[in-house]
């Protein structure tokens, strides 16, 4: 794709985006907010109009997504579906792909990954106080858990009433996938970094066969360095709960939970970051290494992918 030059750096909003794009040392950065995350755009171009334009594309899919998808949007198709109280809900081919994946991810981890299982964070608020919820509290939220419990066809979902889904744990990596496919489509031969809020994909390799290089954040930063990665293509994401938990008595409680028990797992990593083909690869294996609890170095070994465990 050709550009004309222009200015070197720009801002750029209208009624479906917004977004910034900067000059950095060889390439151009574009930012937007979506998913609650901060979200960044690195293009391996000199030309800002070519990268004005790899940014508003991949905003404005990232925002599309999100409204689609996002429970606290009142007219999100997931919010549609949260609201039925039982009834059958239409479903685009999309809306289906996605919770196919989510059903995948069910199956793979005998039940521990579970799109339903939000429910439970009307009881656990991970602030980093010592508020444990009570047992009757968590035990009465698990009657309304189950994704064997939701009927999906290709054209339909029922949900039982008082259940509810949440895409959380899968929406931003599809996000990241389905961005960086759109962009590596229709702009050929440009390498560029989809990061939302840390989750990964590079599209293509760079000019010069440079690397990019990638910081990970290190929950444990007074003992140990920030890890810097370099990746040519393929995906990055990380799970852990740096930020959320809480702690009581001197016992740390995850916001990881076994939807299974409606409690915390037991002795997870602090952070895991999986490097995989996809973001979304690599965010299934890095919460389902979360999940894994002490096992999880184990369980990544096993799968033979590229990961960094901090405990």
């Amino acid at each position: 794709m050709t550009v004309n030059q222009g200015n070197t750096a720009a801002t750029e909003a209208s009624s479906a985006a917004a977004f910034s794009i900067h000059p950095k040392d060889g390439f151009f950065l574009g930012a937007f907010e979506a998913m609650a995350s901060p979200c960044e755009i690195l293009i391996d171009t000199s030309d800002p109009l070519l990268a004005r334009h790899i940014t508003e594309l991949a905003c404005r899919e990232a925002q599309r997504i999100e409204a689609k998808y996002s429970r606290y949007r009142q007219d999100s198709v997931i919010s549609v579906i949260n609201q039925s109280a039982g009834s059958q809900v239409a479903i685009d081919d999309e809306t289906y792909r996605l919770l196919s994946f989510a059903d995948t991810c069910y199956q793979l981890s005998d039940g521990m990954f579970d799109i339903t299982s939000g429910v439970l964070g009307r009881a656990w608020k991970f602030d980093g106080s010592d508020n444990v919820p009570q047992a009757q509290a968590i035990k009465a939220l698990l009657s309304h858990t189950g994704w064997q419990r939701v009927a999906v066809t290709a054209q339909s979902i029922t949900l039982p009433a008082g259940m509810q889904l949440d895409l959380g744990g899968i929406g931003k990596e599809y996000a990241v996938d389905r961005v960086a496919g759109m962009l590596a489509a229709q702009i050929e031969g440009v390498s560029v970094v989809v990061n939302f809020g840390g989750d990964i994909q590079v599209t293509c390799r760079r000019q010069h066969d440079k690397p990019w290089f990638i910081g990970i954040e290190n929950p444990l930063k007074t003992e140990q360095g920030e890890t810097l990665v370099k990746i040519f293509q393929g995906g990055l994401a990380t799970s852990g709960d740096a930020r959320r938990f809480l702690l009581k008595e001197g016992k740390r409680y995850s916001h990881i939970l076994n939807p299974k028990t409606g409690y915390p797992v037991e002795n997870p990593p602090r952070s895991v970051t999986v490097a995989a083909d996809t973001c979304t690869q690599a965010g299934l294996l890095s919460t389902l290494a979360m999940l894994q609890g002490k096992d999880a170095e184990a369980f990544l070994a096993g799968q033979g992918v590229t990961h960094w465990v901090y405990r």
